[in-house]
């Protein structure tokens, strides 16, 4: 049997971990012998790895971790308090080094020197929550293996990545796989020398199992009567919540009966309960909190509403799709891959104003509504592609 490697920094409640755990559900685990490498062994979703995955939790990742995340002050400071003035002029030369020439990786390349190689030789070793520096320069520089892929999950052009860096990592791994066309596209054309390494491989979903995991019996605000939207996402600035909360303030105003639910959870909670206060939503605007199964929810839900900024491949799209949900989505890259701009769902502008547009659309014409659920419901809509493994 073939060892494959991924590497993801955690298997917290998110699209990149979860689109992870649907490629699992159609490997061809007869054929190879897998082990997972995370950064932190932590988070909701590792009770769903399959037992045949071994877990693993590099040990080096506590002593780095403070260094790629503080500042470099913060990083001069710990080394004087524990001591380590030895350690100091190095990190400043290669800190001001990277400043000067715009090249993280001779910052990367000090900060993680001394950790030891991986000691198993594999077959496959996939970063697979790329574009992430540590992860894509672990792989490419500490284990050896046969194959190196990296997995790229955003749309690079609004993903800040250091051009330098990734010139440099990209030249060690044998192929990119990306999750849509156009971000296959906007990734050549920041780095036009590797075209001939990028493979597009959407991510997987499965239907069935999504359709039979929405089955699950939940409380969803029941005796609500009004219309129900639907929102799932990280809280953050890149998801767009923001625009959700202006676009039902519209609506509000207008009299329409609406509620707007969001799942997730993250850091940009409470920039958005100081909004909804600002706006008298605190009744109609609900932060949900984060849930490992969000499909009940969306089954429940009216109308399903994607506000991102930016995605790759939008994964809660393609899962309100399965459960036939009336769509309104912004147009980030991969949306047209997705969705068809009036048959299927509505795909509007990324501001408030076309959000509001679209979702008073499909609240004031049913028909419209039931012309998005009955396509998407029909055979092979929704149906999962089952990609062969791209390796």
């Amino acid at each position: 049997m073939k060892k494959v490697l991924f590497m993801l920094s955690s298997m917290n409640v998110g699209g990149v971990e979860k689109s992870f755990l649907s490629l699992l559900s159609t490997f061809p685990k007869n054929q190879y012998k897998v082990t997972l490498l995370l950064l932190e062994k932590k988070g909701d979703f590792l009770e769903l790895i399959p037992n045949w995955v071994k877990i693993e939790e590099v040990e080096w990742y506590t002593s780095i971790k403070p260094i790629i995340m503080q500042s470099p002050h913060q990083t001069v400071k710990g080394y004087l308090k524990n001591l380590q003035p030895q350690r100091v002029p190095g990190f400043i030369t290669a800190y001001l080094l990277s400043k000067y020439l715009d090249d993280r990786y001779t910052y990367y390349e000090h900060v993680i020197k001394n950790i030891p190689n991986n000691k198993t030789i594999y077959d496959i070793a996939i970063s697979y929550q790329g574009p992430t520096d540590i992860i894509d320069f672990y792989i490419a520089n500490k284990v050896e293996a046969r194959k190196k892929i990296s997995w790229v999950h955003f749309d690079v052009s609004k993903y800040y990545i250091n051009k330098n860096l990734y010139l440099k990592l990209y030249s060690k791994f044998d192929q990119l796989n990306v999750v849509s066309k156009l971000a296959r596209k906007e990734l050549i054309n920041l780095f036009p020398s590797i075209s001939n390494k990028v493979k597009v491989f959407p991510n997987i979903v499965e239907t069935r199992v999504i359709q039979s995991m929405s089955k699950e019996i939940i409380e969803f605000d029941d005796n609500y009567k009004g219309i129900k939207i639907l929102t799932v996402g990280r809280l953050s600035v890149e998801k767009g919540q923001d625009f959700a909360i202006l676009a039902l303030s519209k609506l509000r105003k207008l009299g329409y009966d609406v509620r707007w639910y969001c799942i997730g959870e993250g850091k940009y909670r409470e920039q958005l309960e100081v909004m909804v206060k600002e706006h008298n939503l605190e009744k109609e605007f609900v932060l949900l909190g984060s849930t490992s199964n969000p499909y009940p929810y969306i089954a429940k839900a009216d109308i399903y509403v994607q506000t991102s900024r930016h995605e790759g491949y939008c994964l809660t799209l393609a899962e309100a799709k399965c459960l036939a949900k009336p769509i309104v989505t912004t147009n980030f890259i991969g949306a047209y891959e997705q969705i068809r701009d009036g048959e299927n769902g509505f795909i509007v502008q990324m501001n408030d104003k076309e959000i509001y547009r679209g979702v008073k659309n499909l609240i004031d014409n049913s028909e419209i509504r039931r012309k998005f659920s009955e396509n998407l419901s029909k055979k092979g809509e929704t149906l999962a592609k089952v990609f062969e493994f791209p390796i």
